[in-house]
Parts: structure tokens; sequence; C-alpha cells
């Protein structure tokens, strides 16, 4: 790997660690400014004022913001995110099995929506203007205009409640067999791929139909090659980066944006933990969920920038 790639890549960590830090400040500082009072959310209104004062004292709320900041950044570099406030549970353990479980949901909707949309967009491109090509934007357009609660009511609906193909609860636990884990993910994997897929292919379809227009692809035109060979040949791979770094995006919507999809299925993921503990204004837990949630957006962000910089043929072979 030449220097200026090395150089680029750098700098991008460096960025995407300094902006994960500037996020830390961000979430934590808006915890602190909710309204309500922790040690009384804790033990309730008949709470005596001792015992609220023994209670804040205990938990560090005394101390200056600042204090307390550090001591939790400190926490969180050493992988202790602490314990949450409403079962006394230490919280990276209780989010293990719960990130498996959206990590695992996120997987298979990007293992469907990803290769399909690509496809899509080849076909758009190949038949621009044609039946086919409409027929596909439409549809993209008309599921970009849905938001993803619609379309998880919609499918509870229909494969639910109407055909019983599916269950509408997604419950998942330990040891769950591998084939009722899928029938138990089907619907919500399908909500989150139908979400993304249609951003995708317009992006894919944008992409390629932007290097349809250089010379070289003029002059395999004139050669005589097919109009599948010159897109499969020399249109999509000079679209890679762009297209890359749209699929990344929507890999980190599929993780960072499953709240309210978890929500409507019930599914035990982060964002249903998310939800769970902002009830009860559990303020390390939210505090904790939205900086793994804020790391792995910044982070597959991070993978997208340095694929899209390897991808670049003018830094691969500087003249």
């Amino acid at each position: 790997m030449s220097s200026p790639i090395l150089t680029l890549v750098a700098q991008r960590i460096a960025l995407g660690l300094l902006l994960l830090l500037a996020v830390s400040v961000l979430i934590f500082a808006g915890t602190q400014i909710l309204p309500g009072d922790v040690a009384q959310s804790i033990l309730g209104q008949s709470a005596t004022p001792a015992s609220l004062a023994n209670l804040r004292e205990e938990l560090g709320l005394n101390d200056p913001a600042y204090i307390r900041y550090f001591r939790w950044l400190g926490g969180v570099v050493t992988g202790d995110l602490g314990t949450a406030l409403s079962s006394r549970q230490d919280i990276a353990t209780s989010i293990g099995g719960r990130l498996w479980n959206t990590l695992f949901l996120a997987f298979w909707a990007a293992v469907v929506s990803v290769p399909l949309a690509i496809i899509l967009g080849l076909l758009a491109v190949r038949y621009r203007n044609g039946f086919v090509d409409k027929l596909i934007s439409g549809l993209a357009l008309a599921s970009t205009s849905l938001p993803e609660f619609f379309i998880g009511y919609l499918l509870v609906y229909f494969f639910a409640v109407k055909m019983q193909w599916f269950p509408g609860i997604s419950t998942v636990y330990d040891g769950m067999p591998f084939g009722e884990r899928m029938a138990a993910i089907a619907l919500p994997a399908t909500a989150l791929t139908l979400v993304v897929l249609a951003h995708m292919m317009r992006m894919t379809r944008a992409a390629i139909l932007n290097v349809m227009q250089s010379a070289y692809v003029e002059t395999a035109e004139l050669k005589g090659l097919s109009a599948f060979d010159v897109i499969r040949k020399h249109a999509f791979p000079n679209a890679i980066a762009p297209i890359i770094n749209v699929v990344m995006l929507n890999l980190a919507f599929l993780i960072v944006g499953v709240v309210v999809v978890e929500v409507i299925f019930v599914y035990p993921g982060m964002g249903q933990y998310l939800v769970d503990h902002v009830s009860k204004r559990d303020v390390p837990v939210v505090q904790a969920v939205g900086l793994i949630f804020a790391a792995v957006y910044i982070g597959l962000n991070i993978i997208a920038d340095i694929a899209a910089i390897i991808a670049n043929p003018r830094l691969r072979h500087p003249k």
C-alpha cells in the first residue's frame, strides 16, 4: 500500500476517533440535562430526603459534571460500562446478548438487501428509461416514502394476523434452533430490507449512470460490446467507490436504526433495550447504548472511506 493511501487511512481513523470522543461528550451532556432526578426516579416519590441524599452520594451525582464524565469515559475505555440503575445489573453483561441479536438481525437484512439492491440497480441502468427502469424506480420511490413503523405494521397485519405465516412478536432466546430463529426474524428483517433497499438501489443506479457518460464507456460501446457487458465490465467497476459508501451507510442504519423495528416486533435487541431504559430514566444504560451505536456508525463510515480510498486507481497508482 502506497504512502498517500496510508496517510489518508491514518487521517480517517484519527478523525473517526476524535468524532467519537466529541459524540461521547454530547451523549453525556444530553443525559445530564434531562429533566427529573435520577435518585427520585429510583427510590420513588415516598423516599425521604436523607435516603435521596445518601443515594446521590453513592452514585456520585454530587460531583461536578466534568469529573463524572471523565470517570464514565475512563470506565468505557477499560470495558466497564457501569451498572444499570433500575436492575443493578452489569450493563456490559446485559448488552452482550442483545448486541448479538441486533447484529444477527442486521446481518440477514444486509445479506438480502445489498445484493438485491445492486442487481436491481444494474437492471434499471440496463433498461434505463424503459418499462423495467420505471417500474423499479417507482417501487423504490414508494418504499422510500413509507416510514419503517408503517412497513412493520403492514407486515404484521398481512403475514402474522391474516395469513399467519410468521409470528408477529419476534421472540428469540439462547439455544434456539436456527430455523426457528430465522422464522422469528423474518418480518423485522423484511421491514429493514425494504427500508434500505430503495436508497441503495437508487444510488447504485445514479452512480453507474454517471460513469456511463465517460469516454471509455462510449469507446466500449463503439467496439460492439453488448449493453450488459459495457455495464458489467466498464461502468460498474468504476462506480464501485460511491456504491461502497452507500452500502456502508445503509449497513450502519441497519444496526443503529433498528430501534423502531425492534420495538414494533418486541425483538430483544439493542433498540428495545434502549427504549425500555429510557422510560425508566436509566442514564448509564442510555449512555452506554448511545455510545455503542455511535461507535458502530462511525466505524462503518471509516470502513467506507477506507474502501473508497483503496478503490481509487489514482491513489493506488500515483504518477
